[in-house]
């Protein structure tokens, strides 16, 4: 231990030492939090420096300057930066850290991209001529209907940090979200604009290229790791107001002058990052915003439900109920059950209305879109004598057929195994094939239509880099029918579509979560949207479902958000659910069944005995065995917040804690 801050190296030369917490970017032990270092310069908080951690050796971040404490201290090896982070992200690593009880080095992932230790060839001026884009910026006009001026002036006097726009599709959110930014740059402000995926980022960024030219700047996972470096250096060392666009991961950017957060597609679940350390954007950027008293806007057609009730009740929403163009049309919805099988007798996927629309579409030069969330050719395999169903040896769950490959593959850890010749079971040759995907449904559109130009947009096309990077043909009818999941009900504008056929409707609505409603409502209500914007006099959309009576597919079909507010908030009042308590999902894997019912079953019983809490019996996970193990899972319901993060601080370590999390599955 150094018996004070000096260290005399020669009769004539001292070295004064001053000693720092810094957060390592490596977790370590059980708390992951703050070590103390010493250095002989004088750093500030936010400095990123690298520091020894046990045999080797992390990159951290300062915290606070500290007295000498009473124990051995090792010294800061190097520092990397000398301008700091922004102090508000150093705030939200440690908030996330006590919000989602996970290690607070974890948290410093999500703002250093990796590689941020690494050495960088100097590259062209990253953001171009600044002066020019401020010019752009303050002469552009922006055209505001008198519906968007009025949500405007609302959400500027709406009560606390986080406002949310509820705007029907097509109503113009995006001209908004350009006029506060532009209202932000003058006021020598940066914004920050997330996305849910990759997909939607190239149209916004047109979009808003056209009005703020260099100033904007692209974050996304899809970037190497040298350029997403490149681009931490450029935004740490700029004083110069950005406008950021990217998925959640572009809300850790190093911006000083952060003046305006937009959440766009708020509803969307791609805002919550799954693995660790689990978190949501949404969530993050409401405490952001709140930290610098500055804006934090949600914009979306399909608010979630708890998000509409507390902005109702908060006092701080904002409705736009017209679409933005007068020359918009409401679309024609007809909703065709798929159990009358004279609606399909030209084809059993497609109805015959709806292959009629798709016939005059290609003979008018127009667009049609077919949406189904399921990948694949057929999602269930099975033998026809014994009835025994194919599955993954891993995971234990239904494998995949892809026809273009015949092969099985599992959904979820990616297993693939060849088509059977005969059912490993009872070595009967009756192999046959239920349901259908995207893939199947693919290609019987091109069977039918051996001329049309078809695209398949979902996760296992590995054709092209998905709707981002083909956006600009799709936009300008180079594709002439669209298949896919849900990537295409999002906010993307195309000016060719004339028609939505939606395969099956109530795919969704069996799952058992209290979520599986209102997922469906929306993804009906989004495509839905994808029509009757503006660009031409004909829109038509067709609802092929097994359940036309259901209630939410109709409100979809209407789109009548509120009734469905309504219709959802009395059933999550009488349930217990979100808005109304908190939830947190408890999981636990071990090698054995056994060992895995032991530990919950007895969990379950501690947990009951607090009053306090809602616990639900142990329950396999929807993914119970993979190969790490069996996986149960427990779900645990309080009034409050701090009650359920307070009980999941005492469980066994072996439990991954989810709060707040979308959906039970």
């Amino acid at each position: 231990m150094r018996s004070n801050n000096t260290f005399r190296t020669a009769p004539d030369v001292i070295i004064i030492y001053m000693f720092y917490e810094v957060i390592p970017g490596k977790v370590f032990g059980k708390a992951g939090g703050v070590l103390t270092y010493e250095s002989d310069n004088s750093l500030v908080p936010g400095q990123i420096v690298v520091v020894p951690l046990g045999r080797g050796k992390a990159v951290g971040v300062v915290s606070k300057k500290v007295a000498q404490p009473n124990f051995a201290t090792k010294k800061i090896l190097q520092v990397l930066y000398s301008t700091p982070l922004p102090a508000h992200l150093i705030a939200t690593a440690k908030f996330v850290a006590e919000y989602y009880q996970v290690p607070l080095a974890s948290t410093l992932g999500l703002i250093l991209p990796n590689g941020v230790d690494k050495r960088r060839r100097k590259t062209e001026q990253m953001f171009g001529d600044i002066a020019k884009t401020e010019q752009a910026a303050a002469n552009a006009e922006i055209p505001l209907n008198q519906a968007q001026k009025n949500a405007l002036e609302a959400l500027k006097k709406a009560t606390g940090a986080t406002k949310l726009l509820h705007g029907v599709t097509g109503s113009g959110k995006t001209n908004i979200y350009l006029k506060m930014a532009k209202n932000a740059l003058l006021a020598q402000k940066s914004t920050i604009l997330l996305v849910p995926e990759i997909a939607l980022t190239g149209q916004l960024v047109r979009v808003f290229e056209k009005y703020f030219g260099d100033k904007v700047v692209l974050i996304h996972s899809r970037q190497t790791e040298a350029e997403r470096h490149l681009i931490f250096n450029s935004l740490l060392e700029t004083d110069e107001t950005k406008i950021i666009i990217g998925p959640r991961s572009a809300l850790f950017a190093p911006l000083k002058n952060l003046g305006l957060i937009i959440i766009d597609e708020a509803h969307e679940g791609t805002y919550r990052q799954e693995n660790a350390p689990k978190y949501s954007a949404i969530r993050v950027a409401s405490y952001m915003a709140g930290k610098l008293g500055i804006d934090l806007i949600l914009g979306s057609a399909t608010p979630t439900v708890e998000d509409y009730y507390l902005a109702k009740k908060k006092g701080a929403l904002a409705i736009l109920k017209e679409k933005a163009k007068t020359t918009a049309v409401r679309p024609e919805i007809k909703i065709i059950d798929l159990k009358n099988r004279d609606n399909f007798s030209k084809n059993r996927y497609f109805s015959n209305s709806l292959l009629a629309a798709i016939k005059n579409n290609l003979e008018q030069g127009q667009q049609t879109l077919i949406f189904h969330n399921r990948r694949g050719s057929a999602p269930l395999t099975i033998c026809e004598d014994c009835g025994e169903e194919m599955l993954c040896p891993n995971c234990f769950l239904p494998l995949t057929l892809h026809a273009d490959s015949y092969e099985l593959v599992c959904h979820t850890c990616g297993h693939t195994e060849r088509v059977p010749l005969n059912c490993p079971k009872c070595g009967a040759p009756g192999i046959i094939h239920k349901g259908f995907g995207t893939k199947l449904l693919e290609s019987e559109l091109k069977k039918l239509f051996p001329s049309a130009r078809v695209q398949r947009f979902d996760a296992d096309n590995k054709k092209n880099e998905g709707l981002d990077a083909t956006y600009t043909e799709v936009h300008d009818g180079k594709v002439d029918i669209l298949v896919g999941t849900q990537t295409l009900a999002k906010g993307l504008d195309l000016p060719r579509l004339a028609t939505v056929g939606v395969a099956q409707a109530d795919a969704g609505l069996a799952l058992p979560d209290y979520m599986a409603e209102e997922r469906t409502f929306q993804l009906i209500t989004q495509v839905i949207g994808r029509v009757g914007r503006g660009h031409s006099d004909k829109a038509e959309v067709f609802i092929q479902t097994f359940r036309p009576e259901s209630p939410v597919i109709n409100m979809a079909a209407e789109s009548d958000y509120l009734g469905f507010y309504e219709y959802t908030v009395k059933k999550r009042r009488k349930a217990g659910f979100p808005p109304f308590m908190f939830v947190a999902k408890l999981e636990i894997t071990m090698k054995t069944e056994a060992t895995v019912l032991k530990k919950v079953r007895a969990t379950v019983v501690s947990l009951t005995r607090d009053k306090r809490l809602l616990v639900s019996p142990p329950m396999p996970a929807f993914h119970e065995y993979t190969s790490r193990g069996y996986t149960w899972q427990i779900i645990v319901r309080a009034k409050s917040r701090k009650v359920l993060i307070e009980t999941c601080k005492d469980l066994d370590p072996n439990f991954r804690v989810t709060f707040d999390p979308v959906g039970l599955l």
